[in-house]
């Protein structure tokens, strides 16, 4: 899945695609390079956000998908956690929904999900952009993230969402720790336990630079292409069915070679039994 933020604030890209032109072309771009998912944001869920109007985060990406109209082959994911950006990204041609609240913010959107048939991303966050990373963090992560997980997957099916169209992601980095964050990556085996494919967002997040220490560019978001393979590669292995990335032809690359590993295991465990 490729990241696409039409915003002006967004902590790693934040401005670079607000003009529809260079969006689309950044899109296309990223179709080329090896994503089979093209995620469209149009308000920063980074640390400290405080937030946008329906209105302007339609004025944002509205453009730009009347624009991918036609161009791409790779289904489009809206990234939004309000009822009205998400019918209106729909009816222009959006097909998945990718709500980072986990329908905390607006249940409606599971609604929508099942009334038009789309797969619905539900990805845990504990607490809210404005806070998250000052509040106090859960005790136990893995039992936190798959429980709200599971609350929230349960919302979507009783909204009419097929459990074949719910894809959930345990939120690295919002409300947790860089600890945490290490923890959820570990544990994915346990979270796959819920059922659902497992979308992992890892990419130029500020705790692999810390990770890091001081490597060359690592205190910089678009710096951390090196620490983001790392968890790309991880959580593939782990058992990851989808990462968000942002440097889409490298990861593509690290996904190719950790796929193959992932194959090679299969193989070998085979063979064995």
């Amino acid at each position: 899945m490729g990241v696409l933020n039409v915003t002006p604030d967004s902590f790693s890209d934040g401005g670079k695609f607000l003009g529809v032109d260079a969006a689309v072309e950044h899109a296309l771009e990223m179709e080329r390079a090896g994503a089979g998912i093209i995620d469209v944001g149009g308000e920063s869920t980074r640390p400290g956000s405080a937030g946008i109007s329906a209105e302007e985060e339609l004025d944002r990406v509205l453009p730009v998908l009347e624009g991918l109209r036609g161009k791409l082959r790779s289904p489009i994911s809206i990234d939004t956690s309000k009822f009205e950006v998400a019918e209106a990204a729909a009816k222009a041609g959006a097909e998945i929904l990718n709500d980072v609240t986990a329908l905390r913010k607006d249940p409606r959107v599971a609604t929508l999900a099942g009334r038009r048939k789309m797969p619905i991303i539900l990805m845990h966050m504990r607490g809210e952009p404005l806070t998250m990373q000052r509040k106090p963090f859960a005790r136990d992560v893995a039992r936190d993230v798959t429980a709200g997980l599971r609350k929230a997957a349960a919302i979507a099916r009783k909204a009419g969402v097929p459990k074949s169209q719910i894809v959930i992601d345990p939120g690295i980095g919002f409300g947790k720790s860089a600890e945490q964050n290490l923890e959820l990556l570990a544990k994915l085996p346990e979270l796959a336990r819920l059922g659902y494919p497992i979308l992992v967002g890892t990419s130029r997040k500020s705790f692999l630079g810390r990770l890091a220490g001081k490597s060359a560019g690592a205190g910089e978001a678009s710096g951390r292409i090196w620490e983001t393979a790392g968890t790309v590669a991880a959580a593939i292995l782990e058992g990851a069915h989808i990462v968000r990335v942002h440097d889409v032809a490298e990861m593509a690359r690290v996904a190719r070679v950790t796929d193959a590993v992932v194959e090679a295991a299969r193989r070998a465990q085979g063979r064995t039994r």
